[in-house]
């Protein structure tokens, strides 16, 4: 459950070659496509990626230079990984639906393998948990690629087995037990509580919006939850997390140094903020400013009005991913952009939380703003899988008008 800075990498690429590229590829679908939710999708994404890098500059700029690395180092590391991730968010919305069905178990089981590596001598270490790789001067973080492969994966395997839902032991088997527990119990034998705890709220969206039984879904909660609380009672450092949060962060040079800057960057921040690139607590105060507390940033310097202003895109990001569930063609795409909302959703509003001082510190990042590029990669690629399922129900819904036009 670390909060600190991630490993990132410090490769730096051309920018110019895969922006032109995405000029190219995002003008073609926008031409191609009339659907609203489509482009919905594609304006709310952009807008969030756009406030991060806007504040990734702001908030690293500091840790950057302290680190020989320039004022913009960690911006443009952020923004080589944009590059990269809304090319690939833009091909990937190209894909048919069969692709999806049809690839999921390879795609879960490079999922799986590249997870497994984290316990090779590739794994790096971070405050604790070991779920990061480190190849050269790249590091990554597998389990934010095994989150949307699990999800693909469960959405494939739901409309598979179509004919034998209604049967608890058919849904839970295999979606839960082996594929969720196998994929979930790798990222938590790394010690990544929280990453693991996100993973599960997006089995569990899958789940509801695949339309299993009520019966099925209220066990697995149950089964996740026991989970959950026999690893924070067996873990010391989790249990002092736990206290001190509800001891109001008494620790106020341990645990409760963060959370408390967080409060502090806040109330400075007012209504307007105290101006793009003015906070205080990127000096060295606040660790971790440019990733897991990068919304205290936007509090403190952007004031409540820019707090709330990223509120309401996830909260439209949200409505539009319903309105694709509800035109969707079948079970998998309802399953799948299912897990996925309740993925990019609830980990923003989670993080969110944390740093207003509502949740224990839980080491997630707010998605599309926080900087590390593993993370920007894959809510992007999960974006664009969005967009697939999204076109292909756009065209279902337009089979069924001239279906009904023709009775």
């Amino acid at each position: 459950m670390a909060t600190t800075q991630r490993p990132e990498s410090t490769a730096s690429d051309d920018a110019s070659g895969g922006s032109g590229f995405a000029r190219i590829l995002l003008g073609s679908e926008l031409k191609l496509s009339s659907n609203l939710t489509v482009v919905a999708l594609y304006a709310i994404t952009f807008l969030l990626v756009g406030i991060g890098l806007i504040m990734v500059l702001s908030s690293s700029s500091i840790t950057s230079y302290l680190d020989d690395e320039g004022f913009f180092g960690g911006f443009w590391r952020q923004a080589t990984y944009a590059v990269i991730g809304i090319p690939l968010m833009l091909l990937v919305s190209r894909f048919p639906i069969w692709f999806w069905k049809k690839w999921a178990w390879w795609l879960l089981a490079f999922g799986v393998f590249l997870q497994l590596l984290v316990f090779t001598p590739l794994g790096v270490e971070v405050w604790g948990n070991r779920n990061w790789i480190q190849i050269g001067s790249f590091g990554g973080q597998p389990s934010e690629m095994l989150k949307l492969a699990l999800i693909v994966w469960i959405g494939a395997i739901l409309a598979a087995k179509e004919r034998m839902l209604g049967q608890i032991k058919h849904e839970l088997i295999p979606v839960v037990i082996p594929g969720a527990v196998i994929a979930i119990g790798l990222v938590l034998a790394g010690r990544d509580l929280g990453t693991a705890m996100i993973m599960g709220a997006a089995v569990l969206g899958a789940m509801i919006f695949g339309g299993l039984n009520w019966r099925t879904i209220w066990l697995t909660i149950a089964g996740g939850l026991a989970g959950v609380l026999l690893l924070v009672i067996t873990s010391p450092n989790r249990m002092m997390r736990l206290f001190s949060f509800a001891d109001g962060h008494s620790d106020y040079s341990g645990s409760g140094w963060q959370p408390t800057h967080a409060l502090w960057a806040f109330a400075s921040g007012g209504l307007f903020g105290v101006g793009l690139g003015g906070s205080k607590a990127k000096w060295s105060w606040l660790p971790a400013a440019d990733n897991d507390y990068i919304f205290a940033i936007i509090g403190e310097e952007l004031g409540m009005i820019g707090a709330l202003l990223v509120i309401v895109l996830y909260v439209a990001l949200a409505f539009v991913m319903l309105r694709a569930i509800g035109r969707a063609r079948d079970r998998f795409g309802k399953a799948v952009i299912g897990g996925i909302m309740v993925w990019i959703i609830g980990q923003a509003f989670v993080n969110i939380a944390v740093v207003m001082n509502l949740l224990p510190s839980l080491g997630v990042p707010l998605p599309l703003i926080s900087a590390g590029g593993t993370a920007l990669i894959a809510c992007l690629l999960a974006i664009g899988v969005v967009i697939s399922i999204a076109r292909d129900g756009d065209e279902y819904q337009e089979e069924r008008a001239r279906a009904r036009r023709m009775q």
